[in-house]
Formats: structure tokens, sequence, C-alpha cells
């Protein structure tokens, strides 16, 4: 049972005071919200990780899916916390073996993610996990790839 102060978890307070926000990155305009920093404070980020778990443990999820790279951070710790299994969605190349892609666009041009061929099986339960929603191609093309 989450810990709760006026129906708020006081965990998320600590969580977002150690996630740096850096104006204008990488861009004017952009607030960057770094969580570099996040990953510098142990107690912030377990409770992170125990966050995510809490909420989906009991869902029937059973695959986590990291987006490269800080998909990679969060995701294989909540898979093992939920007992689901990890699937890494890779940039080109990266991956041994037989793949599927998808392309995606960016704000600056475009890109792939592939995943093995066979990581999903139709009916799988999945979350994914990254790092910051830009424009959502990414999400889209994870997706995508999964569907």
């Amino acid at each position: 049972m989450l810990a709760a102060e006026n129906g708020r978890d006081p965990r998320l307070k600590a969580i977002s005071d150690a996630i740096r926000v850096v104006p204008h990155f990488p861009k004017p305009g952009i607030m960057f919200h770094d969580i570099t920093t996040l990953l510098l404070d142990h107690k912030a980020f377990k409770d992170t990780v125990d966050l995510f778990v809490e909420r989906y443990r009991d869902m029937g999820i059973s695959i986590v899916v990291g987006i490269e790279a800080r998909g990679f951070i969060f995701g294989p710790s909540i898979a093992l916390g939920i007992g689901a299994k990890f699937v890494p969605l890779r940039k080109p190349g990266k991956l041994p073996g037989r793949v599927i892609s998808e392309s995606y666009e960016l704000e600056y041009g475009t890109d792939q993610l592939e995943m093995h061929v066979g990581a999903v099986q139709p009916g799988e339960r999945t979350i994914i996990i990254d790092d910051l929603v830009a424009t959502g191609g990414t999400l889209s093309a994870a997706i995508r790839l999964l569907g």
C-alpha cells in the first residue's frame, strides 16, 4: 500500500526534487528534465522504481520494454520487481540475430528502433519505459513494433 499524505504519495516530491531542470537544453525554449541527477540519489532512484513496481505488479504485465538508452536504466529493475521479462528496443545494428524495425520522425530527421524477432508473443501485456516524450515519435514506433 502506498503511503499517502493528502492523497499524494510523499515520495513524489523527493523524486521531483531530485530531477534537475536545465533551461534551454538542447535548444532555446526547452526546459529539459535531467534524470541523471535522480540516479545520483539512491533513495529517490529506488522510490521511482518502487512506485512503478507497486503500480504494475498486479496488472498481469508479462513484458517491460525499454527504449534505448534510458529505458534500459529503469526497465530491467521494474521487470524484475513485477516478475516480467525485459525486452530492449535498440537503435539500428545494435542487436545480433534477426530483428524487426520501425522508422519514426524526430524533430531533426528520422531514426529507427529494432527488436528481436519473437521477443514478444501475441497476447502478452506490455508496458513501455522511456525517459521522455518530445514529439511522441519514438513511443509511436515502439507501439507499432509491439503490434
